[in-house]
C-alpha cells in the first residue's frame, strides 16, 4: 500500500500544495488533477523517490520510501511526461537501455515482443528520431509490458497517442488494476476509466 501523510511541496519560495494525504491500495488507481504549475509532476517525482517533500512523508507498506528504497524501486515504475528516449538509438535499444538502468537484462527477442505489443511492429530497429510523437510514446510505454511491476506512476501517459494507442493503454491499466496492481497518473485528457480515486491539487 502507498500512503501520503500531510505532504507539502515548494518551488523556490512558493508553496505548491500542503497537507496532502491519500492512500492507494492494491487493485486501485488514482487520477492526480490540478492546473498547470500546481505541482502534479513534482508530486509524482516525490512518490517515485526522485525528490523529497518539504513536510510529511510517503510510505510504502507503512515504511518511509527512503528507508525501503531498494524494495520499493523493485516494485515501481515511473514514466515521465517527456518521451524519455534517446533519439539516436532505435526503439529496441532504448527499451533495453531503460531496463538495464533498472537492473534488468532484456534479450532482443523479449524486447521485440514488448515493442510489438505496443504497436511498433516493423519499427523496432528504426532510430527513434524518425518516429512520430505517438510512436515515441509507445516506445516508452513498452516498459510497462517488459517490467511487470506492481505500481505504475504515469505522468500524462495519453499524450500524443492516437485513438488505438489510448485504447491499448486504457486496457493495460484496467488489466493491471484488476490483477492487483496500482496506478497513479496525471492527465489533462478525459480518462476512459471507471472507479478511480481523484486527488485534487
Amino acid at each position: 500500500m502507498l500512503s501520503l501523510k500531510q505532504v507539502s511541496c515548494m518551488r523556490g519560495d512558493r508553496t505548491l500544495f500542503t497537507g496532502l494525504s491519500f492512500d492507494l491500495q492494491p487493485g486501485q488507481w488514482a487520477h492526480l488533477k490540478g492546473a498547470n504549475g500546481s505541482g502534479k509532476t513534482s508530486l509524482l517525482r516525490m512518490v517515485a523517490g526522485l525528490a523529497r517533500p518539504v513536510e510529511g512523508d510517503i510510505l510504502w507498506h507503512g515504511q518511509p520510501i527512503r528507508n525501503v528504497r531498494e524494495t520499493y524501486h523493485a516494485e515501481m515504475v515511473y514514466l515521465g511526461h517527456h518521451e524519455g528516449v534517446k533519439e539516436d538509438l532505435n526503439a529496441r535499444e532504448n527499451l533495453q537501455l531503460g531496463m538495464a538502468q533498472d537492473g534488468y537484462t532484456l534479450s532482443d527477442i523479449e524486447a521485440l515482443r514488448a515493442l510489438q505489443a505496443v504497436g511498433l511492429k516493423g519499427r523496432e530497429e528504426l532510430p527513434v528520431r524518425v518516429l512520430s510523437a505517438g510512436q515515441k510514446r509507445r516506445a516508452l510505454m513498452s516498459r510497462l509490458v517488459a517490467q511487470r511491476r506492481s505500481f505504475w506512476i504515469l505522468d500524462e501517459p495519453f499524450n500524443a497517442l492516437d485513438v488505438k494507442g489510448v485504447e491499448w493503454l486504457t486496457q493495460r491499466i484496467v488489466d493491471h488494476v484488476q490483477t492487483g496492481g496500482m496506478v497513479l497518473l496525471t492527465s489533462h485528457q478525459t480518462i476512459p476509466l471507471e472507479g478511480g480515486q481523484v486527488v485534487q491539487l
